[in-house]
């Protein structure tokens, strides 16, 4: 099930509300919630809520132990449990038959590679998991007495699938004790409605455009295929590969925000606060700044649990390095079992040590608009680094952007696309763009001064959210292609 799904939209979301609001207490409140994300994830795959369930119980019963005997050795024995428990378990289901294809490559063993299913969403969820374990042994949040509280801190289905990748400090005191208000009602519905329009009319269009031009996931993933796709992707014109690229870029922030979106609007009505997990990255003047403002979440995780633990920018230069090397093939890790997922995370610890070390302050010195392009740039060819798992599929279509597999510069179809979608594309810009957060606030801050304004404001507030929810609904009703980027990682 995903947020955009119709089914979700207009009946289980809108239950869950009902039973919610319906519930006499704050604990039966939360007992509704918990129910409801247990069906939500079993909904896809029903025998993966047991691990879920079993890594969730594990780590409170280890956070239990670190607690009572912090201080002692125990207590980091403990905490290396939680970790051989939780990296194991996502080392099983998520990298395995990675491994085991790779081992095969260079020694020949095994024979039989073990193919291991993915439970969606565990990278979330074990990362949230570890967060918890980690942060009571530092005693910077104290272990939660109820098994069935850590449970829906991490099966909450707001974010337990696709993030944001919440941290137990943050809402650990609103799940014993929160309130809402109507005015925190009416913002997360809006929030939840802008994500969702953003997901239905603009993502999935996107998508839908560049798998038109640079063959969709399931066709290239068919091994057998590898050269029928080549070819065909060597045949396509340079213009329709750039523009095919652009639509993927395009794509990929407003599904990925979109879904966080929606995250933080549902979160927002029952009281829950997640942090913002994008900041229009595309409106960044460095890659570092790009990623201070991209999947913020996970960003912050590696900071703190894994850059400043092994020395952070603490021990010199060369070690500053090191560790801004291990996180970044770690982040690539993070997103896939795949050896472009790798090169897509040391892609950007290049152009992070080259700011680092000569070209952040060429990039200060610079227009805004040069260090805009250049972030843009930077970032548009790490995503086909990112899309195309097989690496030469990937190098045909850099090739072809070139004209280099002698391949022409367009075609009739290439025109015809680019015209029927231009104004389309204008608008997509725009949504990775502040220019109508700004807006918004423009009006609100001039309808303390002006009763026409306050009108229009208030009038504002409520068509668009609902225009919204109309248009999402048209395009989705009988729509095939709605994915979620996310999920997969």
């Amino acid at each position: 099930m995903v947020f955009s799904n119709l089914f979700f939209v207009y009946f289980f979301f809108p239950l869950n509300l009902i039973c919610y609001y319906f519930a006499k207490d704050l604990k039966t409140k939360n007992l509704v919630m918990l129910i409801f994300s247990l069906f939500f994830y079993a909904w896809g795959e029903p025998k993966f809520v047991f691990l879920l369930v079993f890594e969730s119980f594990a780590d409170w019963l280890l956070a239990l132990g670190i607690e009572k005997f912090r201080g002692t050795k125990k207590s980091k024995l403990l905490l290396i449990c939680a970790c051989v428990v939780d990296l194991g378990l996502i080392g099983i289901f998520k990298y395995l038959t990675f491994i085991l294809t790779n081992l095969k490559a260079v020694t020949g063993i095994p024979e039989t590679i073990v193919k291991v299913a993915l439970p969606i969403g565990i990278s979330f969820y074990t990362f949230q998991l570890l967060s918890y374990v980690i942060d009571v042994y530092r005693g910077e949040t104290e272990a939660q007495k109820k098994f069935w509280h850590v449970l829906l801190y991490a099966s909450l289905f707001h974010q337990c699938i696709a993030g944001p990748i919440v941290r137990y400090s943050d809402v650990c005191n609103e799940i014993e004790n929160r309130k809402t208000s109507p005015t925190e009602i009416s913002k997360g519905i809006s929030r939840f409605a802008t994500g969702l329009g953003k997901k239905a009319l603009l993502a999935n269009v996107c998508g839908s455009l560049a798998d038109t031009v640079l063959l969709s996931d399931s066709a290239l993933s068919v091994a057998a295929d590898l050269q029928k796709n080549i070819a065909v992707l060597e045949s396509r014109p340079a213009l329709g590969l750039w523009l095919g690229m652009l639509f993927y870029m395009l794509q990929i922030y407003l599904d990925f925000s979109a879904y966080s979106d929606m995250a933080i609007g549902m979160g927002q009505m029952i009281g829950f606060h997640y942090k913002e997990n994008f900041n229009y990255p595309y409106c960044s003047k460095s890659v570092g700044e790009f990623w201070r403002r991209w999947h913020i979440s996970l960003g912050s995780f590696f900071r703190d649990y894994v850059y400043i633990p092994l020395g952070g920018n603490r021990k010199g230069p060369g070690r500053t390095i090191f560790n801004t090397f291990i996180v970044w093939a770690l982040t690539g890790l993070w997103h896939g079992a795949s050896w472009n997922f790798v090169l897509w995370g040391l892609y950007f610890f290049v152009f992070l040590t080259m700011e680092r070390l000569f070209l952040l302050e060429k990039l200060k010195k610079a227009p805004s608009w040069v260090s805009n392009i250049y972030l843009l740039v930077v970032t548009y060819f790490g995503w086909i680094i990112f899309r195309f798992q097989n690496v030469s599929v990937g190098f045909t279509v850099f090739k072809g952007m070139f004209g280099l597999c002698g391949n022409g510069f367009s075609s009739y179809e290439i025109n015809a696309l680019l015209k029927n979608n231009l104004v389309f594309l204008l608008v997509a810009c725009l949504a990775c763009t502040p220019v109508m957060k700004n807006l918004g606030r423009l009006i609100a801050r001039r309808a303390r001064h002006d009763a026409d304004t306050a009108l229009f404001n208030v009038v504002r507030k409520i068509a668009v959210p609902v225009l919204l929810l109309i248009l999402s609904t048209f395009s989705l009703v009988g729509d095939s292609y709605n994915p979620f980027l996310y999920f997969q990682f």
